[in-house]
């Protein structure tokens, strides 16, 4: 660009004449901060449309919820791409990120011994509490991790926490088992992992070791974790050669049924962050090392419609018509196929196994299980799980406690520790505890 300026030479007449112009000395350095602003606020917007997931305002802490969704969303697609590239599977690649990050060694401290063993093969990390003055002889829980079979691990430090909590503030012993995971091995592995390590540990000389009070023992356990401890629970009942017991079991929003993927809590909350529907069928699938072509289906029921025989006599036993509170049930309508997809159970007979659903064990068992703690949350697709599993739990006269958070997620029991902390995941820490306490 140029400017004009007019002159009068010697002779009279104007002329124009030009010269080059001078931008102000800030332009440049204005012009690289407006672009800079740009491309800054360009990226806010895809954090901000990568991090946003809608959840309802009742939820403790949304945003931060979406934050650690986000993360873990992201985690989730590193491993996809990891699988998709042949370089390993995705749970695999997905799980060593996880424990990357959150993997903690045996420390022990003043109040807490912890050391890692393993009992009768099984690896174990074991926290031993202080013991009482007036009672030598220690209340214990055996605690079972989740992570959908296939995450986490007792070794990790949001686990190790909780643990450690629960044997400082009971004075107990707290045994936290660290089962093999798919796609290493799938059901039923990791219920004969999680049978034989409690069964090493009821022995009257490893309670004797621990200085362990026998009848004083929980089973306990979140998740995966959850429906691992009502199995084991199922299993201790009918072993007649087993001498120790256990006085009490402790489900922290457990899985217990795969018959039906249309709850009221699974229709409320089909797209919530950490545990959505098509995750947690998925979970179910690769449990049982089956075919990813039946997910969508097994979403709508195919697997247990009307066609399916194998299906018919279980599908009383979680009628949620008659099973949940109208509290819960609300608007919502059963979803029930007329004809679906019998392939489906014959090739995963799994799913109708009570060892994997505890929820559909037969009511002469359910009647001898001990005193039952449940703990449940309003936006969490199992919500319903844990709340039907009371139900016939006191219907076989088993006492039972159902601890319900109104803005409560799955997963938010582990959740107590920065950057992590969600008062919800305190506030449920704090009244599982208090209710072992009580009862243990």
């Amino acid at each position: 660009t140029s400017s004009c300026r007019w002159q009068q030479p010697a002779g009279g007449f104007w002329v124009a004449s030009s010269f080059p112009s001078r931008q102000p000395a800030g332009e440049p350095s204005r012009r690289r901060m407006r672009s800079s602003c740009v491309l800054l606020a360009a990226l806010v917007a895809l954090a901000a449309y990568y991090v946003y997931t809608p959840v309802p305002s009742s939820v403790s802490e949304p945003w931060k919820l979406m934050l650690l969704n986000a993360v873990f969303h992201g985690a989730q697609q590193v491993s996809d791409l990891i699988h998709y590239l042949g370089l390993g599977h995705h749970l695999l690649a997905l799980n060593f990120i996880i424990i990357s990050v959150d993997k903690k060694s045996a420390l022990s401290s003043a109040r807490v011994k912890v050391t890692d063993t393993d009992f009768d093969g099984v690896e174990v990390r074991v926290f031993e509490g202080l013991p009482k003055p007036e009672e030598p002889l220690k209340r214990s829980v055996v605690y079972i991790h989740g992570g959908g079979w296939a995450l986490a691990s007792a070794k990790m430090r949001h686990y190790d926490e909780l643990c450690t909590a629960m044997a400082e503030e009971l004075n107990a012993v707290i045994v936290s088992i660290d089962y093999r995971l798919v796609p290493k091995v799938y059901f039923p592995e990791q219920i004969h992992d999680v049978v034989r390590a409690t069964k090493h540990f009821l022995q009257p000389e490893v309670l004797q070791k621990y200085m362990v009070d026998p009848g004083r023992i929980c089973i306990s356990g979140d998740s995966a974790g959850g429906n691992l401890a009502a199995a084991l629970g199922q299993q201790l009942i009918q072993d007649v050669n087993l001498r120790n017991k256990v006085k009490l079991q402790a489900l922290i929003y457990p899985i217990l049924q795969a018959l039906d993927f249309n709850t009221p809590s699974y229709q409320q909350n089909a797209n919530m962050p950490i545990l959505s529907r098509y995750v947690m069928v998925k979970y179910w699938v690769d449990y049982f090392k089956g075919n990813y072509d039946f997910v969508q289906a097994m979403i709508v029921n195919n697997h247990t419609s009307l066609d399916v025989e194998e299906a018919t006599a279980l599908r009383a036993r979680l009628n949620w018509t008659s099973l949940l509170p109208a509290s819960i049930t609300k608007n919502y309508s059963p979803v029930v196929q007329t004809t679906g997809d019998a392939r489906i159970v014959q090739e995963i007979p799994q799913l109708l196994d009570a060892r994997s659903a505890p929820l559909i064990a037969d009511q002469e068992v359910l009647q001898h299980l001990p005193k039952t703690y449940i703990l449940t949350c309003e936006h969490d697709v199992l919500r319903d799980d844990g709340i039907m599993y009371a139900k016939r739990l006191e219907s076989a006269g088993v006492e039972v406690t159902l601890d319900h958070f109104e803005d409560g997620f799955h997963g938010c029991i582990i959740f107590t520790s920065w950057p992590t902390n969600f008062s919800v995941g305190i506030r449920t820490r704090n009244s599982y505890i208090k209710w072992l306490d009580q009862n243990l």
